[in-house]
């Protein structure tokens, strides 16, 4: 049962890494305004943590993109509004 608990909090503790791990090599950046309901990769001013975010398209919410991509989605903005 603790092997079971182990894998799946190392899984859990992986997948909150990755967006920041990305995010730290340079190829992405941090785009605002396009996440889902929920669906934000870190806090917001309005929500505690990732996918907490309250409203589509919440403008302090950002999800990470690859470099460039940002500006070619509609509502995507670099900065927090």
């Amino acid at each position: 049962m603790n092997t079971t608990r182990f894998a799946i909090a190392s899984a859990l503790a992986a997948a909150l890494v990755l967006p920041a791990a990305a995010q730290a090599q340079g190829n992405m950046e941090k785009c605002y305004g396009i996440a889902k309901a929920g669906k934000n990769d870190c806090q917001t001013a309005k929500s505690s943590c990732a996918g907490t975010s309250k409203t589509d398209a919440q403008p302090d919410a950002w999800i990470s993109v690859p470099k460039g991509a940002c500006d070619k989605i509609i509502g995507g903005k670099l900065t927090a509004s």
